[in-house]
C-alpha cells in the first residue's frame, strides 16, 4: 500500500507532505499503483476531509506538475461552488451572465452534474454555448463578451487519471472530495473568486486553504439552507482570505427555508431546463430567484473591485437583468460559439 494511503487510512502521520503526494501522482501517471489503491484514496478522502496542511500540500503538489500559466486575468472574477446541498436551478451560471452584463469580467468554472440534475456544463451544452479549450481562447471570449466558461483544461490531469483508474466505478459514487475542493483545483488566474460552500463543516479547512492563497481574493459563502450560493431570503456569511472581518448579508426580505427551496428548485418533470433558465434571466421567474441571482452577481461586482458598495452593486445587477442585458448576452454567445482550434494537417 502506498504511504499516502497508509497515512490517510491509518491516520498514523500528522501531515501527508508535498513530497509524498508527488510520489503518489508519479505512480498514478506510470500505472504503478496496485489495483484498488485509487478507489481507497478517493473513499478515504470523501469519508473524512484531511487536515488543512495535508490538503494544502496536495494542492501544491498538483500545482507544481501543471504547465506554467502565462495568462493573468486581472480584474476578473470566478464564481464556483462545492456542490452538494439542496437541489436548485443553475444560480451561479445565471449570476455569471448578470455580472458580466453589468461590466464584471467573469470566468465561470464548473462541471457536469454531480449531485444536481443539470450541471453548469450540461446547461451550457443545452444552450449551445461551448466551453473554452485554452487560456488563449478564454481570454478571447473575455475580450469579446466579458464572460467565458473554461473547460476541463483548467483542472489537473491527475483528476482525469483518477477517474479512469476506478472504472467501472463512477467518480460520482466516491468522488465527493473532488467536488468539495474543486474550486481550488481549477487553475484560473483571476483576481477574485466567489466560492459557495454547501457543507458548513468544511468551512474551517477550506478557510485555511483560502488563507494560503495569495494571488487572488477568495470569498467563501454559506447560509443556513446549505445552498452553495448566496440566497437573498436567508442570512448569509462570507468568509474572506484577506484578513478582513466576515461579511454578513441579512435576509431581505426574510423567508422560510421551505419557501426558498421551492422557489429556487431545478426544473421538474416536463419542464425545459433552457426555458426555465432563460425565464429567470428575463425576470419572468419567481421574485426570490431573481433577487438571489442578482445578489450573487452583486457579490462578484464587489469582490472584483468594480463597485465598492453593496446597495449600488445590487441595483446594477437588477438593472442588468431587468433591462434584458443579461439575456441579450446569452443570445450573443449562442450565436457566436467559442472558436475551436483547427487541427494541422501535415503534407506527406
Amino acid at each position: 500500500m502506498h504511504e499516502v494511503l497508509r497515512a490517510l487510512i491509518g491516520r498514523n502521520r500528522a501531515v501527508v507532505d508535498q513530497e509524498m503526494w508527488g510520489a503518489f501522482w508519479d505512480q498514478l501517471r506510470d500505472g504503478a499503483l496496485r489495483s484498488g489503491e485509487t478507489v481507497a484514496l478517493l473513499s478515504s478522502l470523501s469519508t473524512r476531509m484531511p487536515d488543512q496542511d495535508t490538503l494544502v500540500a496536495m494542492l501544491r503538489s498538483l500545482d507544481e506538475r501543471r504547465p506554467a500559466v502565462a495568462a493573468r486575468l486581472d480584474r476578473t472574477a470566478n464564481i464556483v461552488g462545492t456542490g452538494g446541498g439542496p437541489a436548485t436551478f443553475n444560480i451561479s451560471t445565471a449570476a455569471a451572465f448578470v455580472a458580466a452584463a453589468l461590466g464584471v469580467r467573469i470566468v465561470k468554472t464548473g462541471s457536469r452534474a454531480y449531485t444536481s440534475t443539470c450541471g453548469s456544463h450540461d446547461l451550457l451544452d443545452r444552450l449551445g454555448i461551448r466551453t473554452t479549450t485554452s487560456y488563449e481562447q478564454t481570454d478571447d471570449l473575455l475580450e469579446r463578451f466579458g464572460v467565458a466558461f473554461p473547460g476541463n483544461f483548467v483542472y489537473p490531469r491527475e483528476v482525469a487519471l483518477l477517474a479512469r483508474s476506478i472504472v467501472p466505478m463512477d467518480l460520482r459514487m466516491i468522488g465527493g472530495f473532488i467536488n468539495s475542493v474543486g474550486p481550488f483545483l481549477a487553475a484560473v488566474p483571476v483576481s477574485a473568486q466567489l466560492v459557495g460552500v454547501s457543507d458548513h463543516s468544511l468551512l474551517p479547512t477550506l478557510g485555511q486553504v483560502a488563507a494560503s492563497v495569495a494571488d487572488r481574493r477568495i470569498w467563501l459563502c454559506s447560509n443556513e439552507l446549505g445552498v452553495d450560493e448566496l440566497v437573498s431570503s436567508v442570512d448569509n456569511v462570507v468568509l474572506t482570505n484577506d484578513g478582513t472581518d466576515a461579511i454578513r448579508l441579512r435576509a431581505e426580505p426574510p423567508g422560510t427555508a421551505a419557501d426558498a427551496l421551492a422557489l429556487l428548485r431545478p426544473t421538474g418533470e416536463g419542464e425545459d431546463v433552457v426555458d426555465h433558465f432563460l425565464g429567470v434571466l428575463s425576470g419572468a421567474g419567481p421574485a426570490l430567484a431573481t433577487r438571489t441571482v442578482c445578489l450573487n452577481a452583486a457579490a462578484l461586482a464587489v469582490a472584483s473591485g468594480l463597485i465598492d458598495g453593496w446597495p449600488e452593486a445590487i441595483r446594477a445587477a437588477d438593472d442588468a437583468l431587468r433591462s434584458g442585458a443579461a439575456r441579450d448576452l446569452v443570445d450573443r454567445l449562442r450565436a457566436h460559439p467559442a472558436r475551436r482550434a483547427i487541427p494541422t494537417v501535415r503534407a506527406r
